[in-house]
């Protein structure tokens, strides 16, 4: 439970990231709740007619979102969860099943591995292997010489924790076909899967068809409310319903979450490939932006970024790193950064490192070069 400090400080950032006139991502999550439910209320009969009857287990607007989130993935079908989760250890449990092999390789960074309290193996009965342990995705060397047999074979894309970094397109299709020699089926971890096609020069229905499954949220980079889908062949999601029921994610009303999420294929989707574009002009701007203001070392990577996200490493603790980056933007009404975290937490960090993570999305076309060099100049001043 946050403590009366930890819960004012939050309210502090909030207050200054939502005053400010200039972002380089506003976040849906940081609006208040009337905020919300108006945004939502306003605009929900845009994507789906407001004269229907709301879901029931399912059903309605859930169905609809299913439909169309399977059609743009180019998948037979597809399942809403209400987190992203509950549908991976769905979809690995299923897929476990059916290759007789409750081993899944996975890297030691992904979120199944950081962020889950180890719950692949203490609720699913699963057990990891990690092909490589280097910040990037394994190659199809290294699972195919892998000493160790597994099943299946999950991949992030992009690996948040390594500074969302992505293999090229040759490489993901030499480990996918290094994964089919050894009769490994490979599962997609693709929760930013959305922003990944100018990376790979592909669309997302050639990227999936890659994979035996894949899994996407809604809640990240298209800013819904919450909630994920589990896509894939037909026989697959129909049996990762029935386990989506077992592991309590049947809820009984989702339609706001749903709305949301079709507001998102919508609106944000279309949006994504100029925001990867621009991730590019201002991470190469922080750079010389640093470098101008005599910061004696620091990191962008990966640069040039491979999403519309990526990480900043700066030789700071990050008490002192937060409390420039909220001067800033209390003081400047610009919001350059947001959290900072300890090195420990990031892919191959020094010690005495911390690291951000910087996202570009509508309000970031507006920064020029210039104007992110300038921003990060004045935040080097908040660090004398």
């Amino acid at each position: 439970m946050a403590t009366t400090d930890e819960q004012e400080q939050r309210r502090r950032r909030l207050a200054a990231w939502r005053g400010s006139s200039r972002v380089l991502a506003r976040m849906g999550a940081d609006g208040t709740l009337g905020e919300r439910l108006a945004a939502l209320a306003a605009d929900a009969s845009s994507v789906h007619d407001p004269e229907d009857w709301t879901d029931v287990y399912g059903g309605g607007v859930v169905a609809d979102l299913e439909r169309r989130a399977a059609g743009v993935l180019g998948t037979e079908a597809a399942a809403f969860f209400p987190t992203g989760t509950m549908a991976q250890q769905v979809a690995l449990r299923c897929w476990a099943g059916r290759t007789g092999d409750a081993t899944v390789a996975l890297h030691p960074l992904s979120h199944p591995e950081l962020h889950e309290g180890g719950a692949l193996g203490s609720v699913s009965g699963l057990r990891t292997v990690h092909p490589t342990s280097a910040p990037r995705l394994p190659s199809a060397e290294e699972v195919r010489e892998f000493p160790e047999p597994f099943g299946t074979l999950m991949l992030e894309l992009p690996l948040r924790d390594a500074g969302f970094v992505l293999p090229s397109w040759e490489e993901l299709t030499a480990v996918v076909e290094a994964a089919r020699e050894r009769d490994a089926v490979v599962h997609f971890d693709g929760a930013r899967l959305w922003e990944c096609g100018p990376h790979f020069g592909r669309e997302l229905p050639e990227i999936v068809a890659l994979a035996d499954s894949v899994y996407v949220s809604f809640y990240k980079s298209l800013d819904g409310l919450s909630g994920a889908v589990l896509a894939g062949p037909s026989v697959l999601v129909e049996e990762a319903r029935v386990w989506r029921h077992r592991y309590g994610g049947q809820v009984f009303q989702q339609y706001p979450a749903a709305l949301s999420a079709l507001l998102g294929l919508e609106r944000e989707l279309p949006r994504l490939p100029s925001y990867v574009a621009h991730a590019k002009v201002v991470a190469g701007a922080l750079a010389e932006g640093f470098a101008e203001a005599g910061v004696p070392w620091f990191r962008v990577r990966p640069e040039p970024p491979h999403t519309h996200q990526f990480q900043v490493w700066l030789p700071y603790g990050t008490e002192v790193l937060d409390e420039a980056s909220v001067r800033q933007a209390e003081e400047s009404g610009v919001t350059l950064f947001r959290r900072w975290f300890p090195g420990a937490l990031g892919g191959g960090l020094p010690p005495g490192v911390s690291f951000t993570e910087v996202t570009v999305a509508a309000d970031g076309l507006e920064w020029t070069a210039d104007d992110v060099r300038k921003a990060v100049g004045a935040f080097v001043g908040y660090l004398a």
